[in-house]
């Protein structure tokens, strides 16, 4: 049964573009999870970063901390009558990005208050990396035509993609899974999709695991 799953808090990460939200959602109605996603759309300094002005981009990391960390402390495995959580977004994203946009000085404040942060948070019982090339990231980012994110640089992506992986390799918190999506079109395939349902359902170890669909 779908509902069989030991991961109760499932968390869907990627880069820009990977299609973490639509998975998260297609996963979320399968399993009966609460979703949780990301509130990007309602912020007022997305767009002026991605104009390339960053005249606010200290105020764009904090404004997402803040958001991201009022959403996910709301996680309380004590609810007898929710079977699980799903998100697509996972905390540690905020110091990634923070890392790769803010000068020195402004990360140094960042991570004081990230740090007061995050402990308090509970961690995902399995952490899903959706992984794209950047040509396939381009081409996902024109596709969904959001105005503000048609200026994005192969060189930003890759910078991302590189914090992304360099860490999940590295950490010993919770099982984490690097999923090559590359030639996998989980929307229109049905047979693609179940199949990375049946990886998701799957006790891991903790730590990096790399998968591929047979």
């Amino acid at each position: 049964m779908l509902q069989n799953t030991a991961n109760k808090f499932i968390t869907i990460e990627g880069n820009i573009g990977a299609g973490k939200t639509t998975l998260a959602t297609m996963l979320a109605n399968d399993l009966n999870f609460r979703l949780i996603l990301e509130n990007f759309s309602n912020n007022p300094f997305l767009e002026d970063f991605y104009s390339l002005s960053n005249s606010n981009t200290l105020a764009l990391e904090l404004s997402f901390l803040a958001e991201r960390y009022n959403q996910l402390k709301k996680i309380q495995y004590q609810d007898i009558f929710q079977k699980g959580f799903i998100s697509d977004y996972f905390f540690k994203k905020s110091q990634l990005f923070a890392q790769n946009n803010l000068s020195k000085f402004e990360i140094k404040l960042f991570n004081k208050l990230y740090k007061i942060m995050a402990p308090s948070l509970i961690k995902p019982d399995l952490l899903v990396f959706l992984y794209k090339d950047i040509s396939s990231l381009q081409y996902n980012i024109r596709k969904r035509g959001r105005k503000y994110e048609q200026q994005i640089s192969n060189n930003y992506l890759e910078s991302i993609q590189s914090k992304y992986l360099d860490y999940l390799k590295k950490q010993k918190l919770f099982p984490a899974i690097i999923l090559n999506t590359q030639q996998i079109d989980f929307v229109e395939e049905r047979n693609s999709y179940d199949s990375i349902k049946k990886l998701i359902l799957k006790k891991y170890s903790i730590g990096c695991h790399y998968l591929e669909l047979a």
